[in-house]
């Protein structure tokens, strides 16, 4: 009867600790018989028995230290400023410095292969990839005449691949991009 109130007080520990710190708890039970929980498997022993909860928040505050830099760039090649800055957010969450796992850097996720194209020689100059972001935002509504989810899902999956479909293109993650920039873009012009 210990062993029951030892394991459920640590089973009840880790779940309270997982609720708090939002970390996955894996289990394994040893050849002695003894049960073990950790948030960090060891071995291939372990198995999943708690699984992160994910906090489905809206942070609605947005910097405002680029605006002046989205406004010019807006002045330059008519992108709407709401719309860059929704394409910022939901690219980079307004972090300068972020690089993407596929290479993409900056505020706007410039990838390498564009830099030359866009005139972009230091992708984490603020100026420079948002001027660069907007040119090629403005490149994508010409090619797609003007049709926001199209140049969406180009921006996220390249013209390549929206060509190919004619359409936006059946990969869930550009399906979710183009979703949540637009979601972004509607409550920035209506905030």
């Amino acid at each position: 009867m210990k062993r029951f109130w030892f394991i459920f007080f640590i089973v009840s520990g880790l779940f309270l600790l997982a609720m708090e710190t939002c970390a996955d708890i894996y289990r394994h039970i040893d050849s002695n018989g003894v049960l073990h929980f950790t948030n960090v498997p060891t071995s291939s022993g372990y198995e999943l028995y708690l699984k992160e909860r994910t906090k489905k928040t809206w942070n609605r505050s947005t910097p405002t230290n680029y605006d002046k830099i989205i406004k010019k760039a807006q002045k330059k090649h008519g992108v709407d400023f709401h719309l860059i800055k929704a394409v910022i957010k939901v690219e980079s969450s307004f972090n300068p410095k972020a690089v993407s796992k596929k290479g993409a850097k900056g505020l706007m996720q410039i990838m390498p292969a564009n830099f030359k194209s866009l005139y972009i020689s230091n992708p984490y100059n603020p100026s420079q990839n948002i001027m660069a972001g907007t040119l090629y935002l403005k490149r994508l509504f010409k090619r797609y005449d003007n049709k926001l989810a199209l140049v969406l899902a180009a921006y996220n999956a390249g013209p390549e691949a929206v060509d190919k479909y004619n359409s936006i293109p059946p990969f869930n993650e550009t399906q979710n991009y183009v979703k949540k920039v637009m979601e972004t873009y509607d409550y920035y012009k209506n905030s």
